[in-house]
């Protein structure tokens, strides 16, 4: 028996320090040490990454709340009012021929300019066949390339009356959605100033930027169809006088010398009776 106890308390002596931590022992490790000063540091990285995002994120939304403050008062600043689109009117229409223009130029209605136009011109006569074949080439030539150019001008005249017609009748149309464009940008609601709703806004407004340059385009090309017409006229009238000093060269030598060939013998040979 006591040599079982003496080999027990051998044994216990014998124990490593680890075995005397369990007994109230502190025991020093390096690893777990440097392991836990090293959690440390990355803990403090993060707490200050953190804190950096966290500004990051203040810094953001303050922005975005100044971004989102609207000017006070915008329709009493910036509102502005414009001339408004007018009919044509005449008066007092004294022979009932002008009507049909003016609704022609209002409404924009092809019928209706056409009819309106052929009531307030001089209507544009034919030739008869007889008169057409009495007609040498050079006349023929001349007396068509002038009616063309009258043909041409009601086309262009018509044409550009529709163009203005269906401007003038759009007119109003446009200019409504021109105010509610103006009352949505000037508005305070939130909802039609989000970001999706200022770029509808932009949208809208681009297109009706596209709709009147192209109402701007079609004058501009009924205005340069007038102008061609009368260059035409121009140019038949400067052809006509040229054709006109060439015949009058070729052949205005000869008639005149056939007139007056026997002219000077007759009045040689005249006597007083």
């Amino acid at each position: 028996m006591k040599k079982s106890s003496t080999i027990v308390l051998l044994a216990l002596l014998m124990l490593p320090s680890v075995g005397l931590a369990q007994f109230g022992g502190v025991v020093y490790d390096p690893t777990n040490f440097h392991n836990a000063v090293l959690r440390y540091c990355q803990l403090r990285l993060q707490l200050a990454q953190l804190q950096q995002t966290y500004q990051q994120i203040v810094s953001q939304y303050n922005l975005a709340v100044q971004m989102a403050k609207n000017l006070p008062n915008m329709p009493a600043r910036y509102r502005a009012t414009f001339s408004q689109w007018r009919s044509l009117t005449t008066v007092p229409n004294l022979y009932q021929n002008t009507g049909g223009w003016v609704n022609g130029v209002n409404s924009g209605i092809p019928s209706i300019v056409t009819n309106g136009y052929q009531q307030a011109i001089e209507r544009l006569q034919r030739y008869t066949g007889q008169q057409i074949g009495d007609m040498n080439q050079d006349e023929l030539a001349r007396a068509t390339a002038n009616y063309a150019s009258v043909e041409l001008a009601d086309g262009a005249n018509t044409s550009a009356m529709t163009t203005i017609g269906n401007i003038r009748a759009n007119a109003q149309a446009v200019q409504n959605q021109i105010g509610n464009l103006e009352a949505d940008s000037l508005s305070s609601d939130p909802s039609l100033n989000s970001e999706v709703g200022v770029l509808n806004k932009i949208n809208a407004a681009n297109v009706l930027i596209l709709r009147t340059l192209q109402d701007a385009n079609n004058l501009r090309l009924a205005a340069l169809e007038q102008q061609v017409i009368e260059s035409k006229r121009q140019r038949d009238a400067e052809a006509t006088e040229i054709n006109t000093d060439i015949d009058q060269r070729q052949n205005m030598v000869n008639q005149v010398k056939q007139f007056t060939s026997g002219l000077g013998s007759t009045l040689e040979n005249y006597r007083l009776p």
